[in-house]
């Protein structure tokens, strides 16, 4: 499966962007998306099955909502109330259980969209 990630860019504390991971290829499966800030590990944000079943990282739960678009193979993340330490760069990934929050349970990943937040 192939993944491209957009949507990222700049924006001030509190407000919102909406992130897209478009699909090709073998679509029916879990889409995650994870973080990686500058010096850091990547983290786990949210991850939607094919079922609809949804998991989120609890630094994000409640700001953060994450959907699919069956019909077109695009997942979403919705994100609000922005903050600070939001800023990473995002990545998609595919094919792993929407349950894990393991990067290295992941096989398939996007070229990243940066998400800046400034304060």
């Amino acid at each position: 499966v192939q993944l491209v990630e957009s949507g990222g860019g700049l924006v001030q504390a509190g407000g919102s962007l909406r992130l897209s991971c478009a699909a090709s290829g073998r679509t029916f499966t879990t889409i995650g998306w994870f973080r990686q800030a500058p010096g850091k590990e990547r983290e786990f944000v949210a991850s939607i099955s094919w079922s609809i079943s949804t998991y989120y990282a609890d630094s994000v739960k409640g700001r953060f909502t994450i959907s699919r678009d069956n019909a077109t193979n695009t997942v979403y993340l919705q994100m609000n109330s922005l903050k600070p330490e939001d800023t990473a760069v995002y990545y998609c990934a595919a094919g792993g259980p929407a349950s894990s929050s393991s990067r290295w349970s992941w096989g398939s990943w996007g070229q990243g969209t940066q998400v800046t937040v400034s304060s």
